[in-house]
């Protein structure tokens, strides 16, 4: 992994901001997806019926685990 992502240090990311090529885990959304049900990657956050995000410090800490 670099060490040049660039991550907010609080607050939560979309989807988008996530994924490759534009964020840095280099999963598919269906692979992100079934990570999320069966525990490998951090649980979404509901900000409405169609706003999906994660925290950053969940994202960091998958990072940090290297659980990729």
């Amino acid at each position: 992994m670099p060490d040049t992502i660039d991550l907010p240090c609080t607050g939560f990311l979309r989807l988008r901001s996530i994924l490759a090529p534009a964020g840095p885990i280099p999963v598919s959304k269906s692979t992100w997806w079934a990570g999320v049900k069966d525990g490998r990657f951090p649980k979404p956050v509901k900000l409405g019926s169609r706003i999906t995000v994660w925290r950053v410090e969940d994202i960091r800490a998958l990072l940090d685990r290297g659980a990729l």
